[in-house]
């Protein structure tokens, strides 16, 4: 990891220690997305098939999985499995339903009222990473919220395995969940047929879920693009920060950077250490932790590029956070309660040595879907409301429009509006009551 001491860094130097990885916005991402997005525009299912076999190596004998293979994948796995993905599911869900949000119904003044009522969108796409590393969790993520929202089809994308078909722990939580439909293809081309829709993939109105840099830019540009979906927030390689204090135990606070590390290559991890002391007893750590990693090669890549930064004042830390909005935040410091109220930008934060983030990736209930890239400076992560939008509903009385009608002539004419100002002194002049 690249060291750097905060308060010795010019104002410069300090944004290029908290810069992110350069290939997540390199400008030959989004060329080739923008040529798969127009292929698979034109070419449907055909197109997604083509770029499945160039970029997965594999050409699936179907994209749309049939529900008795997930079924089958569920009743074949392990029971400690089974059990597994039943406790994850129940805390999703147990989180989630907490936030069925409430109708509101409001009279502003005599005779008027208003009311916000919530609706469920219809169809979501939810985009399941499967490549190197099956993403079950990020399934769990998605389907169990959107589920409880009422969404009526719930679309899952997700790349083929080596041999061209889906992990099967992937198809049995799909089964478990409740999935609608399931397709076999990831990347730039799977964002494509949700955004466009195919012969097979239905075109969905909001598009989920986590990716690599093609599939973030493919998101990205299909959402600018004139009735395209919406999508859930930009989400593209995993990062996280752990602020490490003088207490801290090394060997968690490397476990946690690694557990970052290991996702992907651009993946970017950063350790903001009290002293030059616990810095190096986690780097040393790191060192011996990475060797014995199934992912090392991953892990390797993506430590290239992560920054310790050496800061022991709290508004140093406090800025340091705020300024770089990272994905996962996790305080491994005295008290961290103490800081949580000053964070403004962050996707989650874990609090004390026993809160690992990989708790919050799989099973603690809240959800792992989160913003990257400084996103968090706007976004939120996924939540139930993810999946909801609100319609805003009044109604007038004659009394009411009486006592509002000449506020809104009043403002009408401001804005030279005329019809719209007649609307209001027409039904006032009316003797219809």
């Amino acid at each position: 990891m690249n060291r750097y001491v905060w308060t010795d860094l010019t104002q410069a130097q300090q944004d290029e220690a908290l810069a992110r990885p350069e290939g997540l916005s390199d400008p030959k991402v989004y060329k080739a997305v923008i040529d798969i997005l127009a292929a698979v525009k034109s070419g449907g299912d055909k197109a997604v098939a083509g770029f499945t076999e160039r970029f997965d190596g594999v050409t699936p004998s179907a994209l749309k999985v049939p529900t008795d293979n997930m079924k089958d994948a569920w009743r074949n796995l392990p029971k400690a499995q089974r059990d597994a993905i039943n406790i994850a599911k129940a805390n999703i869900e147990a989180f989630h339903t907490a936030q069925i949000p409430s109708d509101i119904e409001v009279e502003t003044m005599a005779g008027v009222m208003c009311r916000r009522e919530s609706r469920p969108i219809a169809t979501a796409g939810l985009y399941v990473p499967g490549g190197t590393a099956p993403l079950i969790s990020t399934l769990l993520m998605l389907a169990v919220p959107a589920k409880v929202a009422g969404v009526q089809r719930r679309v899952v994308v997700t790349p083929p395995s080596q041999d061209g078909t889906v992990n099967q722990a992937i198809l049995a939580a799909a089964y478990r969940c409740k999935v609608t439909d399931l397709f076999v293809c990831g990347g730039a081309q799977a964002i494509a047929a949700l955004a466009y829709g195919t012969e097979s993939i239905p075109k969905c109105d909001k598009i989920f879920g986590p990716g690599n840099a093609y599939v973030a830019a493919a998101k990205s540009i299909v959402a600018q693009e004139p009735g395209g979906p919406a999508i859930d927030m930009p989400a593209g390689p995993s990062e996280a920060m752990v602020v490490a204090g003088n207490d801290a135990n090394p060997i968690f606070v490397a476990s946690d950077l690694l557990s970052q590390a290991e996702h992907d290559s651009l993946a970017q991890v950063i350790c903001v250490a009290a002293s030059e002391k616990i810095a190096t007893a986690i780097q040393a750590e790191i060192n011996q932790q990475i060797d014995t990693l199934p992912r090392k090669d991953i892990a390797l890549a993506a430590m290239y590029k992560s920054r310790m930064i050496i800061a022991n004042n709290r508004t140093d830390i406090i800025d340091i956070i705020n300024r770089y909005a990272p994905e996962h935040l996790i305080l491994q410091i005295k008290t961290p309660e103490n800081l949580v109220a000053a964070i403004r930008n962050a996707g989650s934060i874990f609090l004390g040595p026993w809160t690992p983030e990989s708790v919050g990736d799989y099973a603690s209930g809240t959800n792992h879907t989160l913003p990257t890239y400084g996103a968090a400076r706007a976004y939120s992560g996924v939540t139930l409301e993810s999946f909801i939008k609100y319609i805003s509903i009044q109604k007038l009385t004659r009394k009411g429009l009486e006592a509002l009608g000449p506020t809104v002539e009043k403002l009408a004419q401001m804005e030279g509006l005329e019809a719209h100002r007649r609307a209001i002194s027409l039904r006032l002049e009316s003797k219809v009551t």
